[in-house]
């Protein structure tokens, strides 16, 4: 297994029909003891995975929030919304299936967003990205990507597949800002200007 990085370029994807990207965390220990930091810890951390369909510059489909299977045929599957953290293994996966994604759509953007009014990925530790390539029926690993979050921002860019002729490449984005909470059509404009 290998660690996915920015300056690594693009990773081709030739022979991989599946791919899956999955994001993990643990609530905060909270910063302060006794009854306040028990209850952050209890309650949890809601950070949010999205993938952005794009057809050139242009948004069009998004995997995440509320919209689990946005294309209806089972391209761009989401996991569902973890709002705590809690739990071992990924807490939120999106799954592609290259062959299914519509000719028109020329990439795709994960996006993990704090997205919760107030939130910020300082309320989140242990943040880890991992890609699987799920040819074949069977998930593996094959890779890592450790998002830079030392940062009171609340969006990363995360990573970025991008249609090359018939094939995919995956290129690593791991950029940080600030994302209007509540705002999918900012989530959106922050997708593209990375």
């Amino acid at each position: 297994m290998i660690t996915l990085t920015k300056e690594d370029g693009p990773a081709d994807l030739d022979g991989v029909t599946h791919m899956s990207i999955g994001v993990s965390w643990d609530p905060t220990a909270g910063s302060k003891g006794g009854l306040i930091g028990k209850l952050k810890r209890k309650t949890g951390t809601d950070l949010d995975l999205i993938a952005i369909a794009l057809q050139g510059e242009d948004p069009v489909r998004l995997a995440g929030l509320d919209s689990l299977d946005p294309m209806g045929n089972g391209a761009l599957l989401h996991s569902g919304d973890n709002q705590t953290g809690h739990g071992d293994g990924d807490d939120e996966t999106v799954t592609v299936e290259f062959a299914k994604i519509p000719p028109n759509i020329t990439s795709l953007v994960f996006v993990a967003a704090a997205y919760k009014k107030g939130s910020s990925f300082q309320d989140a530790r242990n943040i880890s990205f991992k890609v699987y390539d799920a040819t074949g029926g069977s998930s593996q690993q094959v890779a890592d990507i450790w998002p830079s979050l030392l940062t009171n921002d609340n969006g990363c860019a995360v990573a970025k597949a991008i249609r090359v002729g018939a094939g995919w490449k995956l290129q690593v984005i791991n950029e940080t800002g600030k994302i209007k909470q509540g705002d999918e059509h900012a989530l959106m404009r922050f997708a593209i200007s990375k």
